[in-house]
Formats: C-alpha cells, structure tokens, sequence
C-alpha cells in the first residue's frame, strides 16, 4: 500500500486503533455478526469519538478510498476490500432524559444495551426484534420494529443527527439546520456520511401483552391461513409476524424445536392484556402448542418476541414488500417454505404492516414504499461461500412465485449484499424518493466516498 507514510500521519491524529491487514489485532477489529461477509479493508480506524471519525474520512478523501463502517455487522454484506473501514463499537455513549423522554445514542450502543438502561425509567424505544444490531445503523435504514404498527418507523422518531460528511466536516443535523440532508440520513442508510450519534423520542411504554407461540411445522398451513384472515381487521396497537422457522440442533436452540419446522406466531400489543388475550384466542384454537410464550411482558423482555440469534452466523437474507395476502400467495409460501418443501430456510417470514408503518411521519424523511405495503417477507439461509448461489437462488424462487402480490419494492434493512447493484438498492425507496435523494447524494458526496453499502449513486 502506498499510503504507509501518512498512516502514521493518521495514526498521529486518532485516539483509537489504526491497522493495517498485517498487523495484530486486524482480524479482531473486523468481528462482524454475519460471517458471510469477509472484510478486507486497506487501513481500519476504531473509532472512539467523532475527531476519530473526522480524521479516517479525511484519509480516504486524501488517497481517493471509500469508506466502510462497521458497527455490529448484522446488516454488513458488502465487501469493504480497498477502503478505510471505520468500526464504532467504541462509541458507547447513550444517555438518556427521563422527563423529556429523549435519548442521545451514539453508533456502538445495542439495542439491548439501550432497552436495559430504558426500561429501569419506564420508556421504550423503537427497537428491533434482534438485541445485537446498533441502534444507530437500524434506525438509519428505517427501523421496523415490533411496535411499528402503533408508532411507526424508528426513523420518524429520530430528532436530530451527529454526523461526519465527506468533507470531514461534523455537522448536528437537523429539520431546522440542514433538511435536505435531515430528510436523506432517515432512511438513507450510511450514503450520506458517518453517523457518530442520533437523538430520538421515547415512548412510555412498561410493558405490553406478547411474546411467541411455537405450533409444530403441520399445522403451519392453519397458522398461515388464519394470519392472513386476522390481519384484515386487527387494531393498529397489534404487530404481529409468522415465521416459519427450521433450527438447527444447536444448544443454543431450545430442545423442542431442534431440528424440526416450526411455525412462530409473534405478536405484540399495546393495550389492555385482557383484550390482546381476546384477540390471540383463535391461534390458541387451533391446536397444542410446542410453546406458548404469549403473556403479559415487561419491556425489558421485548427481545423475547422474536428470540432472534445472538451469536455470530453465515446468513442469505432476501425480502419482499406485499400490497394483499390472499389465500393463492400464502399456498405459494407454504409450498415453497411449508412442511411438504424441501427448504434450505431456516426463516420465512411474513410481517403484518399497515397502520403508523403506512402513514407519512410528521416531520418526512426518506424511508419509502410505506402506503402499498400491507406484509413484509423476509427470508433467511445459512450456509458458507460455496453455498450462496444455491441459497440466494431458491431465496429468489419464493420471491418469485409471491410476484403476482408484490409491490416489486424492498425494504432497506432486509437487503443483502447481492442486492447492492444501484438499480436493485433503489428499489428500497420510492419512485418520488429516489431522485431527490441522488442530487443530496450529489451535494454531500459528490465522489461516492461513502459506497461500500447499498449505494446511491450521485448526481452529477
């Protein structure tokens, strides 16, 4: 690498850590949560505060690099080979103002970290159903979360924004300072620039009515069918999700759903317990449980809605946004991810969205493909490299077969890195969206410094 004189230049201006692929520690400083991904950036920053920041976006400017940010690594798919990577697991302030009901984050803070700190004052946030992603990273790309259907997307929530463009300049951005840019970072994911921190609005929020049940993978056709009849008309206080689930026989898997199909009824519902009881019934009709984990839960126990993995895996994810679910698409799910299916899944999902998740926030920003989505799929394989051609493909033929009832958009989040070609990434925002995000995109960072993500090309 030509640049070894003025990475001591570098080293000289960072508090924290600056590797190069031969020194000890670069592997470790590359940890990531999905293992698919292998980073090989040219020089990695570990970031402890915003000057760090500041200095490894004004290196990669200098020698013409792009930059990567690495965070928790759950939504990590793009290759970082030939950047500055900049990880921010050090940025661990999170402080929180019990009276005005806000919170400051910066981008190594966890959703668990945040949940525990909140819960102990009796406030929630619009976390994720994973304890592990970042709350900086999952809010930027939209945020859809298990109270999504009341309040909405984590990102309409979001009050202002600490960030470092491709000028090197740190900038608090927002609806009053900057808007455009304001506007572009809520949902534009990391195209703009490194966020360092966000602020955001709380919701008092103790508990709620919830949690998961687990029927044995024959009765996923019952489960399927009656999810798409009780959607029609349930309130917007429930959000709910089925996941067709096939675990591997892992320990860290409970005993009773090794190695075997199970359908995964979630839900949580913000309202009197007796009610989300009422309206839970017809499942609990269906037949006996594996597990039944519904109940009335403290915040702090959110993440066991979901129970989503926390150890590191080599994960394929792809997604589509759905306008109906009628009977014909879910018999097109089942017969790809049902019991009578040869799947290599270990998730297919179906997300009951609408209400808040449908409706612009008060303050807009660039999260898109709100008002035709009434159900987000999310699929998920694991496998290792020799695997993805297979996995991604059958992937790609359950989202195929649910063509005829998809809006032909995505969501951000559930993007993989196969999907990172520009004209597949559009397809995360809307059609008015798109354009205008390119000319910010143009303004901010007219050389695409910021493009190992699925990227927005700029105007020129």
């Amino acid at each position: 690498m030509s640049t070894r004189l003025s990475v001591g230049d570098l080293r000289a201006n960072v508090t924290g850590l600056v590797l190069l692929p031969e020194d000890e520690g670069y592997a470790e400083e590359l940890r990531t949560y999905n293992l698919t991904t292998v980073h090989a950036p040219s020089v990695v920053v570990g970031a402890e505060n915003a000057a760090d920041v500041q200095a490894a976006v004004k290196f990669a400017a200098a020698h013409d690099l792009p930059v990567a940010v690495l965070g928790a690594g759950h939504g990590s798919s793009v290759p970082s080979a030939g950047s500055v990577l900049i990880t921010t697991r050090r940025l661990s302030g999170l402080a929180i103002d019990e009276g005005a009901r806000t919170a400051r984050v910066e981008a190594g803070v966890r959703w668990g970290d945040f949940i525990e700190q909140a819960a102990k004052v009796g406030l929630a946030g619009l976390n994720g159903s994973s304890p592990t992603v970042t709350v900086v990273s999952y809010t930027l790309g939209g945020g859809l979360g298990p109270f999504g259907r009341k309040h909405g997307y984590a990102a309409d929530h979001v009050t202002a924004v600490e960030v470092v463009t491709a000028d090197g300049r740190s900038r608090r951005v927002t609806a009053e300072s900057e808007p455009d840019l304001f506007w572009a970072l809520r949902g534009g994911k990391g195209n703009f620039g490194v966020v360092v921190a966000i602020e955001f609005d709380l919701f008092p929020i103790r508990g709620f009515y919830g949690g998961g049940i687990f029927f044995p993978g024959e009765l996923s056709g019952k489960v399927l069918h009656l999810f798409r009849e009780w959607t029609a008309d349930v309130p917007e206080e429930m959000s709910a999700s089925v996941g067709l689930l096939h675990l591997p026989a892992l320990p860290f898997v409970p005993e009773p759903l090794r190695d075997r199909l199970v359908a995964h009824l979630r839900i949580t519902y913000l309202g009197d317990p007796a009610e989300g009881e009422r309206l839970v019934a017809p499942f609990r009709a269906l037949g006996e449980p594996i597990i039944d984990a519904v109940g009335e839960m403290p915040y702090s126990a959110v993440a066991a809605v979901h129970n989503d993995p926390i150890d590191p895996l080599p994960l394929f994810e792809h997604g589509a946004l759905l306008s109906e679910l009628p009977a014909k698409a879910v018999d097109e799910f089942l017969r790809l991810a049902g019991p009578d299916a040869a799947s290599p899944l270990i998730l297919a999902e179906i997300r009951h969205m609408g209400g808040a998740l449908a409706r612009p926030p008060a303050v807009p920003n660039a999260v898109g493909n709100r008002d035709a989505t009434l159900y987000n799929v999310f699929l998920v394989a694991a496998g290792g490299p020799p695997d993805a051609k297979a996995l991604h493909g059958y992937e790609q033929t359950l989202i195929d077969a649910l063509a005829p009832w998809s809006t032909g958009r995505r969501y951000l989040n559930f993007m993989f890195g196969g999907d990172a070609d520009p004209r597949t990434a559009a397809l995360a925002w809307s059609e008015e969206a798109y354009p205008r995000l390119r000319e910010i995109k143009g303004r901010y960072d007219p050389a695409n410094l910021f493009r190992i993500n699925h990227n927005i090309p700029p105007l020129r």
